[in-house]
This record gives C-alpha cells, structure tokens and sequence, in this order.
C-alpha cells in the first residue's frame, strides 16, 4: 500500500460549507456560483474572461474550435504531456504533429520549434494552432515563443493544466499577454481542486462568447446572432454545434473556495521544491532546473536519474520506491508513442529529447498536506534505493 502519494488535494471546512451552501440552494447548475468563480479566475490571472467547463480536455477542445482549428488543418504540441494536448486536435479533424522538448525544462523546445517553423514555411506544413505545455508549472518563455510565431498566423493556446499560480515575467499564468487562450485543470491532483473541471482564459470578447456557446449545445438567446425575431421569451436557437461541457455550481463552489488558498498551496510547493533540491544535492540526479523568468507552481517535482552510474534499471528504481510505500509517477509516456499515434505514423526515434526523458524521469510526492516528515520518508527511500 502507498503511504504516500504523490499527489493529493487539500479540503478544509471552508470548502465542505461551500459545497452544502449550493446543495441548500435553489441552482446545483447553470446558475450564480458558475460566473462566480469565473470572475475571480479571471481577476486572479489578469485576465479578462474567464469560461468554467467540466474539465481540462473539454477546455482544450472548446479552445482549439474557438481558434478556427477544422479538418485538414495541423496543431503542434509538446510530445511530453498528457494525451489530451494532443487530442483536442484530432478531435477538431485536424492534423496534429509535435515538437521536441528542452533538456533542461522538459517544456517545448523554442530551438526546435524554429527549426520546425522554417522547415514548415519552406513545405507549407506550418501549424494553425500550437499548444506550448507548462510542464509541472513551469511556463514556456512565452514571450520568446510569440516572437517566433508572431508572423506565421498561429493561434497560441496556453495548456497551464499544471500552472495556476504560477507566473512569467511577474505576470500569473493565465493573464494571455502572449498567446490567445489558456486552460487550467482543476483535477484533485492539481494545485487547486473542483473535483474535475476545467477553465479557459481569454481577453477577446470575440472568443469568450463562442467559448461560452460551444460549451452549451452551439445554443444562444442573443438575437442580434439569431437567424429570425424571438418567438417569444422561451425562444432559442442552435446556431452551430456545441457540446455539453458545462461545469456545475457544486463544482464550482469548490473551486471558488479552494482558489482563496492557491498562494498559499504555491507557496508550501516552492518550500518542499527547494527542500528537495536541497536533500537531494550530491546523488546521481538531475533535479529540476528553475528558468529565472519564471516561478514554478510546482504542480509536479521530477527527477532524472543518471542510469549510467547507477547499479539498477530506471523500472527497478521506480518498483521499490513504490515497495517501500512511495506512490511515486511518471509523468509522461511521450505522446507520439502512444499505440493510436504511431497508427498516424509516429515512431521511435522522432523526438528523442522526449524519449531519453521518458526513459529517466520519476515524479517524486509534491502536495500541499506533505508534511516534512514525509518528505523525509521519499528521501531516506530514495536514498536506500539508489544507494
């Protein structure tokens, strides 16, 4: 049994009082909490909109039709990410392609991406969208990113899944200064919770009200974009198709509550981070490297282990960890290997950046209730197992 693991979320009283507020009250969906938490997403990020959907895949998706993506045309990701950074492109009927990652942030790498930017100008393959994943907080340099695809006609949509409450260029995540659109997860893993659900922001008008259609059925009550006069006060009309993708005010009476704790969640993550890095000093790792214009949320603390000079295998290290009651994770299988993207074509040997992290990585537990005494325990396991 796992004593402990690696990651969990943190539920006081507040939040339980605010959940049973909505259960007494007269909207358990589709009513007052929803524009709520909303709001005070978007004030938390510096940004202007802000659309609750039930969770992060359903945020990408909604993200990726808002930007235009359709059949035929092309997204680029990170091969180092969950599947769905990848998926709300084939889910658009578009093509999806990636970009290898950086050895030293395991975030998109800007060198290969203007490598793969001149080469798509040059076969006309350039991308519609891309989607730069903040790896376990830390966010893309996002402004050096938009430099390069400034003049290509690219849509940016942030995937900060790990990141709220992390920040760039003293700016919080989610603010969109340089990119179109950002989406937060709020899965209990994560650094705050709804229990599953998902946020998109924005600062366009334009894109915030198709958000907040596709996220309903394609369905408004606005009659300036309906196609004849309102039958009457009960009238609607689909105008494009959508989906139910809503979030309840259960869930998102959670989220508002959890978000008035989300520095001080931050905050206990740098202090275990720093901690690690600094009990960790001197074995055969690589700890995480921290770029100095950016604060990482710490959604995820990853090592790499140096199998060169170590006696046991990447697997054997990662078992006996576990044996011992770790509930350590690997975060992630590049994407491309995944059975359903090699039929697209993918193969071994396409990002190899990626495919030497997969083959060194293990998240070790990073939460907000981790005690020090059970970051102790990780440690002293670590150092049986790799001694």
């Amino acid at each position: 049994m796992l004593r402990i693991p690696y990651g969990r979320q943190s539920i006081n009283e507040a939040d339980i009082e605010a959940v049973v507020e909505v259960l007494r009250s007269d909207w358990l969906t589709q009513g007052p909490a929803i524009e709520r938490f909303e709001q005070a997403v978007a004030d938390y990020c510096g940004a202007k909109y802000a659309v609750a959907v039930n969770s992060a895949t359903s945020a990408l998706h909604l993200a990726a039709l808002a930007a235009g993506l359709e059949t035929d045309n092309l997204l680029w990701t990170s091969p180092n990410t969950f599947v769905a950074s990848a998926n709300c492109g084939i889910y658009c009927g578009a093509n999806v392609d990636f970009v290898d990652i950086d050895p030293r942030t395991y975030n998109l790498s800007l060198e290969k991406l203007a490598e793969k930017l001149h080469n798509g100008k040059i076969y006309n393959q350039l991308p519609q969208v891309i989607i730069p994943v903040h790896f376990a907080g830390q966010p893309v340099p996002m402004r050096d990113l938009y430099e390069l695809v400034k003049d290509y006609e690219i849509t940016i949509i942030e995937d900060a899944a790990h990141a709220i409450g992390g920040s760039y260029l003293a700016q919080k995540i989610g603010s969109c200064q340089y990119s179109e659109m950002t989406v937060f997860s709020f899965h209990p893993v994560k650094i705050i919770t709804s229990g599953e659900g998902g946020i998109i922001t924005t600062n366009r008008e334009d894109l915030y009200e198709k958000l907040i259609r596709l996220r309903s059925h394609g369905i408004t009550r606005k009659q300036e974009l309906m196609t004849e006069p309102a039958h009457g006060p009960w009238y609607y009309q689909q105008i494009e198709l959508g989906f139910n993708y809503r979030m309840t005010d259960i869930q998102a009476a959670l989220g508002y509550s959890q978000l008035q704790r989300i520095d001080q969640f931050v905050a206990r993550r740098r202090e275990l981070a720093e901690r690690y890095n600094r009990l960790l000093a001197g074995l055969p790792l690589i700890l995480p490297w921290q770029h100095p214009d950016s604060l990482s949320a710490y959604h995820l603390y990853v090592i790499r282990l140096q199998t060169a000079v170590l006696r046991k295998s990447h697997r054997q290290v990662f078992e006996e960890l576990r044996q011992l009651g770790i509930g350590v994770n690997l975060h992630y299988i590049p994407v491309h290997l995944q059975p359903y993207y090699r039929r697209l074509g993918f193969r071994e040997g396409d990002f190899p950046e990626a495919e030497r992290y997969y083959q060194e990585a293990i998240s070790l537990p990073i939460y907000y209730e981790l005690t020090d005494a059970q970051q102790d325990q990780v440690i002293a396991a670590l150092n049986q197992v790799i001694a």
